[in-house]
């Protein structure tokens, strides 16, 4: 699923036109509203907006709009600077020789990431990974995390209410909302009702990684679906940094992992021998940061991932003690699309607005260098992808 129309849009690089820069564009940054919808009326004529066939928003909620819309398909055959559809990957034939804009998802070393990256490299393409534009200390300058916690936690806590209400069965698609208010309002009555078959107990939820975005979504979705504080156990850096996996999380209910995962491995979160201990209350784990195939993978309990149709799997070997779920969803913020596309929309602006000056801009000049670096890792040999 799209996102936004921000999301969708391509941005064409021209060289009669004018570049994206000066007053009016600064101007349609300030205009936007608080949600991000971006006001396109002062923008300048190299920024053109581009549609795919599933959106959040229509086009006609910002009609009338200063620019066309032009269909995606038509636009990449057009132009060297090339914005798919952000959430997917890039055209699945060799060779990539343009600069492309994308969440390509294999700068963490996950499966397949010397093959993907060498159909741009040995093809003189450059990718600018949406996840690696960070500012001058590191940080992602837009990134879905907040929306991810939060979506996560609420199937989480839908997931934990299911096992208890209706022990043995599947549980089934999830629902479409219209909104994060709808997503949870389903979630606190589902809660309220497993209360009964839990002696009146709420759910422990532990949430690593509970200082970042992520972290936050996930602990304002707690406090949303009516869990009191005490229920919901924070961990960060100062509670992790012994290293794991922690007794913890198996004492637990509900584990949301909201831990970024680097390029660089860390001792996992839980093991199955940590997990197949006596006193294990853990029944659900919603791994948001869901990145199975990759060797770095800190809770090394499963292999595959599920989806909105099937929101959980079950671990990949034999664990002793009450049925776990595993949650693990690569495309959490659609489920609060409208929210996560306004938020992450107005992140991303200003970096777009200076992509005529990337090749010596600090956003793009650092994801560029990212690019250079993994690159360099690819083993020699490797032929790209078919």
């Amino acid at each position: 699923m799209l996102l936004l129309l921000l999301l969708s849009l391509l941005l064409f690089w021209q060289s009669n036109s004018q570049t994206i820069t000066g007053e009016a564009d600064e101007r349609a940054v300030k205009s936007s509203s608080r949600q991000g919808v971006l006001d396109m009326s002062s923008a300048s004529p190299a920024l053109q907006l581009g549609e795919f066939g599933d959106k959040t928003t229509n086009t006609t909620h910002h009609s009338p709009l200063p620019r066309p819309i032009v269909s995606g398909g038509a636009a990449e055959k057009k132009n060297h600077l090339k914005i798919p559809n952000p959430l997917s990957p890039a055209p699945e034939s060799p060779p990539l020789p343009h600069s492309y804009i994308h969440f390509a998802h294999v700068f963490k070393r996950q499966h397949g990431w010397a093959k993907e990256l060498s159909r741009f490299s040995n093809a003189g393409g450059l990718l600018y990974d949406l996840e690696f534009l960070t500012d001058e200390n590191g940080r992602r300058v837009a990134a879905f995390g907040y929306w991810a916690g939060y979506a996560g936690t609420a199937l989480a806590l839908l997931a934990w209410a299911h096992q208890l209400l209706r022990p043995g069965t599947a549980q089934g698609p999830v629902p479409v909302f219209d909104s994060a208010s709808a997503l949870v309002d389903l979630v606190r009555s589902a809660v309220n009702e497993a209360l009964a078959a839990n002696e009146g107990q709420f759910p422990r939820v532990i949430v690593i990684g509970a200082l970042g975005r992520c972290g936050t979504g996930a602990v304002e979705c707690c406090e949303a679906a009516g869990l009191p504080a005490e229920s919901v156990l924070r961990w960060d850096m100062a509670e992790t940094s012994k290293g794991g996996p922690f007794r913890e999380v198996a004492e637990s209910d509900i584990f949301v992992n909201c831990v970024y995962l680097g390029a660089h491995r860390v001792p996992p979160f839980v093991t199955f021998e940590s997990l197949s201990g006596p006193g294990r209350r853990l029944r659900v784990i919603c791994d948001v940061s869901c990145d199975p195939n990759s060797e770095n993978n800190p809770i090394p309990v499963y292999a595959s991932y599920s989806s909105f149709q099937s929101p959980t799997i079950p671990a990949s070997g034999h664990l002793d003690g009450p049925e776990l779920r595993i949650i693990a969803i690569d495309y959490l913020p659609t489920l609060v699309a409208r929210e996560a596309s306004d938020e992450y929309s107005s992140l991303l602006l200003p970096a777009l607005l200076t992509l005529d000056r990337r090749d010596d801009e600090g956003v793009w000049k650092r994801a560029e260098r990212t690019y250079r670096a993994r690159v360099a890792e690819i083993p020699e040999g490797t032929s790209p992808a078919s």
